[in-house]
């Protein structure tokens, strides 16, 4: 096995990010028969009206967002016909589920099919292929006819569709016109740019869509699109100290991989449609970062919007300027651990799916990604191959692809763990909790080099993952809407709410039903009853485990987070009188005596025996605006010299503001009392209002003397 490398840029080999199945489960094989049936009605039912909405699509572009005409109809066509022409497909019948699972991890770029209850895989293979899977005893390879006719059944009908439309008066190279007919919850990158442009003109102080870079055809002139990251967090909240840590997602750098640039974007959305409507999602997005690049290769995925199986990016100069094997697999391309496994991780070849390029970041889309990491983090990991990052790095960053339900953590050169490889371990169980998925160190039958997290993880040390999303690179909507999306996005809020201190958080309890008792607003200076549950239990033990141990204290925090300086602890209580369990309800009384009238974050925080704190989870506390009570009464000093007597209550504050005559006199003790002489005959007009409000005020009292 070859070892991590150990220059700069070059020297470490970063994790293989693809394929592996979860034990004991079925993942069914790729419907060809539902997208067959979807693409035939769209045809007839969706074309004719496909037109005004892209055109509303790439209206809403703005011009800031520039890009150039999609493939040429003639261009599609012959495409479409390459697709049909490839022949080199075989049905593999694996002779055990682990060695399946490798075979998916090595041979990503060549793996069309899986039916692990059958005992298959269809692989798109060559000679040598076909030799290393017999050497794992794979004994029964034989051409996989059955897929090759029903896939050519699936292109035939994509190119009736676009038939259709021709005839409709669509032309192929309309704006984000070669969407698959059928798949209305994907968007294409023309509607992904104006969503990820409108959602930062509607949420200003919240979101904003940043240019970084250009594809590959962009750079070449032949049209092509920039490449953007929708970057969120609150404008209007700044740290005490020190930057807000960051997540960075990107996704679609595999061009058929169709759910992962919509999850990316569905995350969006829900973290700006959630701010001030869930804790949760209010202060991940006031005190942390999210950078989401949705797009990492759009050039590519133009054409798996055609219907294609289009992996890699679209470079002319590798396989042929009109082969649709052409391009550089942007996954192998990157600079640090690049060509490091003497041909096992990437090929040298040019038509292969895993083509690596002539030389290391050979390929623009490649040295964008690793230009936006270098400038999100510093580098804290050693010169050296097993020199860890310090437990106390922030940061993560995940690359979303599809498929086969995995989480992969590095390294993939080695099977040798990563210096980090414990706490890597422990979040990506984290991570399968919730999306059900396998957690793996991304090793398959052979090793990889040249992935993705070479410049977070192997460089820098950055804690990064890569979600294997799905059963099938062209999910349906139905799978996708009822459970990629319902099952990852609580796995990436996760990733949002520990990413202040990855390689330690995810090691503690996780807080969760944060429940007050009162319905609506406290009333100002009421306690206000929290219940909730703690818990250490929330790991995926699928593959290897993570020690499960007793919850030993809960603390909750009123508007000022923990890591925060003023931050005070209020001591949380074991609802059943003792913290000996790994799970523990949880109860507390929140005073709100000098809290101002409004909505405020609770956050509520969890440590377990070990000592180690888990993630913050918040709650909303709102508080009710007091009722101050005010009488002013006069008494008779002498002769006609008078004093106006105040007496109020229902204030709440140290202090609060006395008013005469509509004008704000003084600041004075919120005492309930005061006096003052009133000179000569005249009239005069009282209030009293919380410190620093002019609205929050009692009923404004009048004497005359």
């Amino acid at each position: 096995m070859p070892a991590v490398p150990a220059r700069r840029h070059v020297r470490r080999c970063a994790h293989h990010k693809h394929r592996q199945a979860a034990p004991g489960r079925r993942y069914p094989a790729i419907p060809w028969a539902v997208l067959l049936a979807t693409v035939l009605l769209a045809a007839t039912v969706v074309l004719p009206g496909m037109a005004q909405a892209h055109k509303v699509a790439a209206a809403t572009a703005t011009s800031g967002t520039t890009h150039g005409a999609p493939p040429a109809p003639e261009s599609l066509r012959a495409l479409r016909a390459q697709e049909k022409q490839r022949t080199g497909l075989y049905r593999a019948w694996f002779p055990d589920l682990a060695i399946a699972r490798r075979a998916a991890v090595t041979l990503h770029g060549e793996l069309m099919e899986t039916d692990y209850a059958a005992g298959w895989q269809v692989f798109e293979l060559d000679g040598a292929q076909i030799a290393m899977l017999q050497r794992f005893g794979y004994a029964r390879i034989e051409p996989a006819t059955d897929f090759m006719r029903r896939r050519d059944a699936f292109v035939d009908a994509i190119e009736a569709a676009a038939a259709a439309g021709r005839a409709g008066g669509l032309d192929d190279s309309s704006v984000g016109i070669q969407a698959i007919p059928g798949y209305a919850c994907y968007e294409t990158v023309e509607e992904t740019y104006a969503t990820a442009t409108g959602l930062a003109a509607t949420y200003p102080q919240l979101a904003r869509w940043n240019l970084v870079g250009q594809s590959w055809q962009k750079t070449a002139g032949a049209g092509g699109y920039d490449i953007g990251v929708l970057v969120l967090s609150n404008s209007a909240v700044q740290p005490a100290a020190g930057p807000k840590p960051k997540l960075f997602i990107h996704s679609a750098m595999h061009a058929r991989e169709y759910v992962t640039a919509p999850l990316a974007l569905a995350f969006a959305r829900q973290l700006l449609l959630g701010h001030g409507v869930d804790a949760d999602m209010t202060w991940v997005l006031d005190h942390h970062e999210v950078h989401l690049m949705l797009h990492v290769n759009p050039d590519g995925r133009k054409r798996a919007e055609a219907g294609l199986s289009w992996r890699k990016n679209t470079n002319t100069a590798y396989c042929g300027a009109t082969s649709n094997s052409r391009g550089a697999d942007l996954n192998r391309n990157f600079s640090f651990g690049w060509n490091t496994t003497n041909g096992q991780g990437s090929s040298g070849t040019p038509c292969n799916a895993t083509y690596r390029g002539p030389t290391s970041s050979s390929e623009p889309e490649t040295r964008v990604v690793e230009a936006y990491v270098r400038g999100l983090w510093p580098d804290r990991r050693g010169p050296q191959p097993g020199d860890a990052a310090p437990a106390d790095t922030s940061g993560i960053h995940i690359d979303l692809h599809s498929y086969s339900q995995l989480v992969l953590w590095p390294w993939g050169a080695t099977a040798a763990p990563a210096p980090n490889g414990t706490a890597l371990a422990t979040l990506g169980r984290r991570f399968a909790w919730f999306n059900n998925y396998s957690p793996t160190q991304s090793i398959g039958l052979y090793p990889t080099d040249g992935t993705s997290d070479g410049p977070s993880y192997g460089e820098l040390g950055v804690a990064a993952y890569t979600f294997e999303l799905g059963t099938s690179f062209f999910q349906t909507c139905s799978v996708f809407d009822n459970t990629i999306k319902p099952n990852n996005l609580p796995a990436l809020l996760y990733a949002a709410k520990v990413v202040r201190a990855p390689y330690l958080l995810p090691a503690g309890p996780e807080v969760t039903a944060l429940v007050l008792a009162v319905a609506g607003p406290v009333p100002a200076g009421a306690q206000a009853a929290l219940t909730g549950t703690a818990t250490d239990t929330r790991f995926n033990q699928s593959n290897g485990s993570e020690a499960v141990q007793a919850v030993t204290a809960a603390t909750a925090y009123i508007a000022t987070p923990p890591w925060e300086p003023g931050a005070v602890a209020l001591p949380l209580q074991p609802a059943d009188g003792s913290f000996d369990s790994s799970t523990e309800a949880l109860s507390g009384s929140l005073p709100t005596a000098g809290l101002p009238p409004g909505r405020h974050l609770v956050y509520v925080q969890a440590s377990d025996a070990s000592g180690q704190l888990g993630p913050v989870s918040a709650v909303f506390l709102d508080v009710a605006a007091p009722t101050i009570t005010l009488t002013a009464t006069l008494n008779l000093i002498r002769g006609t010299r008078y004093a106006a007597n105040l007496r109020w209550s229902g204030a709440t504050g140290v202090t609060v503001d006395f008013w005469r005559n509509g004008i704000r006199v003084k600041t004075v003790p919120n005492s309930g009392k005061l006096s003052e002489s009133l000179p000569g005959p005249g009239t005069r007009s009282y209030k009293i209002c919380l410190t620093g409000s002019a609205t929050l005020c009692s009923a404004t009292q009048q004497v005359s003397y």
